[in-house]
């Protein structure tokens, strides 16, 4: 998976963004442990639980 920035995540819509971080989740848990693959998995569901972070709740 490529990496979703947190400038990415901000251009998507909510439902979107839970979208991608199942896919993120996905991709991390099948990758092998401490690779690329699996730390860029990371860093995309970080980036895009602190986008969610920001966002009213309930829309």
């Amino acid at each position: 998976m490529k990496l979703v920035s947190r400038f990415e995540a901000a251009t998507l819509s909510t439902a979107t963004l839970y979208g991608l971080r199942k896919e993120a989740f996905i991709a991390f848990i099948g990758a092998p442990r401490d690779s690329h693959a699996q730390r860029t998995a990371l860093a995309s569901m970080r980036n895009i639980e602190a986008e969610l972070a920001v966002r009213p709740s309930g829309f």
